[in-house]
């Protein structure tokens, strides 16, 4: 019995086994694979020596499949390369899910045309990190932060381009989120680099992120280029891009539709940012496109505890937008924001041209230091158009601590239909104008035509503008399955 016992028991695993078999053989046929050849290009500060796709490592684009270990899985095998002329990962065409996932050095992460990064709406893929040390706390909430959606820190040579391919932050879950106050950390950005050097994010088109879209913060040597930014007006807290204590940075030819500013500069929050101290310095931004209705198209602040400085914006154009250029801070912040150049702004429907103040008290806590004034100094803004503008500017100084070395010339500010009688509101304030319609107020007095060239730009071009970037081309076979 013992004996017809084990030989039927044979016969079923075998019959096990053969039907196995036959589902893998199904699951197989249902499922062709080709080869694929992809041929891309772009300009980087570096080329690639290895490449891979996503598909190489178990990518599923159909928009329902989660990608993040594949994605982790990716980044960790070319990390490899580091030291042998670097790696890129190509994303093809289709619907890639994904929670949050970090960046290596020495790569690059490409995104095909037709490639759509969706932004899981799993909680449990997006990790908790600690608040950023200049800040001292979450901006959401006082605990800490889930880590951005691509994220990267202590990195060197790191590339996140594409053929205008899209990352779609699916932001209207963590929105929700936010306005119920159900969200114990600071929501995710698209983007976020820390410590790192060498940085392109470039051609690239960003859709509905949960907060903040790019956000390179201790960082040097960056460059924000060709990005177009999408988010309903309404949206909380969607600013565009915010470089935040970097030094040397350059934004260029943008477009950005957000619920908050555009291009928002930073570096450190009270007490905590003026400890840390680290400005954010050398940064150009020009041929920027902006529409937010209720924010600026520059804001400088609110925390600017660390400083910022030298700040070059030109060729702007700002439509339907709350402010032009903003600067916010307040008693408690410290810091300093000085030598700010604009040129070249054009402005159709705005609230306010200009717009500075010391009254934006939004702190980190109660334990700032009240006698911890910013100084504000240096500002110039010269050949600016703008129509249907509500009111002019509205500079307001901090009392005993005033805004000085403010600089308007060869501005004409054309004022809506119903606009305030009133066009400017200053106060606390020093400097001059040359050439600006409407008559500015008393504290900045016209000098006459011949200061018409005032307020101008450093003639010295910054570093990061002298880096030329190389042009890279590959061809490259993956898998495909469908």
């Amino acid at each position: 019995m013992k004996l017809l016992w084990k030989t039927h028991m044979r016969l079923q695993v075998i019959k096990l086994v053969f039907a196995l078999f036959v589902v893998t053989l199904r699951t197989a046929e249902s499922r062709k694979a080709k080869i694929v050849t992809a041929s891309f290009e772009y300009n980087g500060i570096n080329c690639r020596a290895h490449s891979a796709s996503l598909t190489d490592f178990g990518g599923v684009g159909d928009g329902v499949t989660s990608n993040t270990k594949a994605f982790q899985s990716a980044i960790s095998n070319l990390s490899q390369y580091g030291s042998e002329g670097g790696s890129q990962l190509y994303v093809p065409a289709g619907k890639w899910l994904t929670g949050s996932f970090s960046l290596t050095s020495h790569f690059t992460l490409y995104l095909d045309k037709d490639a759509v990064l969706l932004a899981s709406q799993d909680i449990t893929e997006w990790p908790v990190i600690e608040p950023l040390p200049s800040y001292g706390r979450g901006r959401d909430a006082p605990a800490g932060r889930f880590t951005s959606l691509i994220f990267g820190t202590n990195l060197t040579d790191v590339i996140v381009t594409g053929e205008n391919g899209t990352i779609d932050g699916q932001g209207a879950f963590w929105w929700q989120q936010f306005h119920r106050k159900k969200l114990k950390y600071t929501r995710p950005y698209l983007i976020e680099l820390m410590f790192s050097d060498g940085i392109q994010i470039s051609n690239l088109t960003l859709l509905n992120s949960p907060s903040w879209n790019i956000h390179p913060v201790y960082s040097s040597n960056i460059i924000v280029q060709g990005i177009t930014i999408f988010a309903p007006v309404t949206s909380p807290n969607t600013d565009g891009i915010n470089p935040d204590s970097c030094t040397n940075t350059k934004i260029e030819d943008c477009y950005i539709v957000s619920g908050d500013d555009c291009v928002a500069v930073k570096s450190g929050w009270d007490e905590y940012g003026i400890k840390f101290g680290w400005p954010t310095k050398q940064l150009v931004i020009r041929r920027l496109t902006c529409i937010s209705p209720f924010s600026a198209t520059i804001a400088l602040g609110s925390e600017m505890s660390g400083g910022i400085q030298d700040v070059r914006a030109e060729d702007i154009t700002a439509i339907q937008t709350e402010s032009g250029v903003r600067i916010k801070t307040a008693v408690g912040r410290g810091g300093y924001v000085k030598d700010i150049y604009v040129k070249r702004f054009n402005m159709h429907t705005m609230k306010w041209a200009f717009k500075m103040t010391g009254d934006y008290n939004s702190h980190a806590d109660t334990h700032f230091d009240p006698n911890a004034l910013p100084e504000i100094a240096n500002i110039n803004y010269r050949d600016v158009v703008a129509e249907n503008v509500t009111i002019a500017a509205k500079f307001e100084g901090i009392s005993n601590d005033p805004f000085k070395g403010i600089c308007i010339a060869n501005v004409t500010l054309g004022m809506a239909v119903k606009a305030k009688k009133r066009p400017w509101t200053c106060t606390d304030i020093e400097g001059m104008t040359s050439g600006v319609t409407p008559t500015p107020c008393d504290l900045l007095p016209d000098q006459g035509p011949e200061k018409i060239a005032a307020c101008d730009f450093p003639e010295e071009s910054l570093p990061i503008d002298k880096l030329e970037l190389k042009k890279c081309s590959y061809n490259m076979k993956y898998v495909e399955m469908f």
